[in-house]
């Protein structure tokens, strides 16, 4: 009997599980996620809700096997089970910007059980552009500034905008396999970075990218109003030519465009402040320990800007806020 409750879990469950919880315990709302990596995230989100009366559990789609994925967490059993006592926090994708194109896109924009994080994923919220000088400070306990890596990312936002309102016009017309989330990433990717000549990297992919646009154009000229209509309609929905990384694939944008700066400009910066302890030293005794000192303080890039949470203010992450807190609204 129990095995099949577990099988069969939903909100009508984990409402009466709650029910038979003694006077003061508190109500249970169980998350569900799409993978290990989205725990961090939503935990710290939905912690903020949390008081005498409810707490969150956030929990992976399944307990008897390691299925992950957007599909796990509402395309299963799961998806008509979502209700006041169980949610579903997923990555928005192309989601969002479909506006009801597919099932999951209505899905996850109509239904009030279902929370999205609006940005592509939640590695473009890690990238956020603001916060970027601040996880390099956390890795190398050097505040100078080499990079504008505010500017950086508007303008990289601003190459790929054109050609992004093209990808997701592809995928809103079902056309997928004739301009692939692959083949734009392919094209919007840095290659060769310096850090003290980025430039050069923007014009190559401004160069590729000038290149695929052309070429669309002729191939589509009947798609040239539908485009124009989008970037007017996308404006409303947050997407600007300044902020376009938000909404582009979380994993390219953290792997093939912020980290591919970030890694080498750190180098940098803790080579930086390296010389500086040999210059300070009065003796090789007091180098090695204070050089020691340093690298112990010193934190990966690459596990700062996966845990940091500076991006709390961003406009995007007040809308999952606003969401969450209507919802707690409507069950009280």
């Amino acid at each position: 009997m129990s095995k099949r409750l577990t099988q069969n879990l939903n909100s009508l469950y984990v409402e009466a599980a709650n029910r038979l919880r003694p006077k003061k315990a508190r109500k249970k709302i169980v998350a569900y996620v799409e993978s290990y990596d989205d725990v961090f995230f939503w935990r710290t989100l939905l912690n903020e809700f949390e008081n005498d009366e409810r707490y969150f559990q956030v929990m992976l789609p399944s307990s008897t096997s390691l299925a992950k994925g957007k599909k796990s967490v509402l395309m299963n059993d799961l998806g008509s089970s979502l209700g006041q006592n169980m949610i579903a926090c997923v990555d928005s994708d192309y989601d969002y910007l479909l506006q009801g194109a597919t099932n999951t896109s209505r899905m996850i924009n109509q239904n009030r059980y279902v929370f999205q994080t609006y940005t592509y994923a939640i590695e473009n919220y890690q990238c956020l552009a603001e916060c970027l000088h601040e996880v390099c400070v956390m890795a190398t306990l050097n505040d100078r500034e080499i990079v504008n890596l505010e500017e950086f990312m508007k303008m990289y936002s601003r190459i790929a905008y054109p050609l992004f309102i093209w990808s997701v016009w592809f995928y809103r017309k079902h056309r997928a396999g004739a301009f692939s989330l692959l083949d734009f990433c392919e094209i919007v990717k840095l290659e060769k970075v310096s850090i003290y000549h980025l430039e050069v990297s923007l014009d190559r992919m401004h160069r590729r990218v000038s290149h695929k646009l052309k070429k669309l154009e002729q191939e589509y000229p009947k798609a040239l109003r539908e485009i124009e209509m989008m970037k007017k309609e996308f404006t409303h929905l947050g997407v600007t030519p300044d902020n376009t990384y938000l909404f582009i694939q979380g994993h390219h944008i953290m792997d093939n465009v912020v980290l591919k700066i970030l890694v080498p400009l750190c180098v940098v910066l803790r080579r930086e402040r390296e010389n500086e302890i040999k210059e300070l030293a009065e003796h090789n005794t007091q180098f090695q320990n204070e050089l020691t000192c340093y690298q112990r303080s010193q934190s990966g890039v690459e596990f700062v800007i996966r845990k940091h949470t500076n991006y709390k203010d961003s406009p995007l992450y007040q809308r999952i806020r606003n969401k969450i807190a209507l919802f707690l609204e409507n069950i009280e």
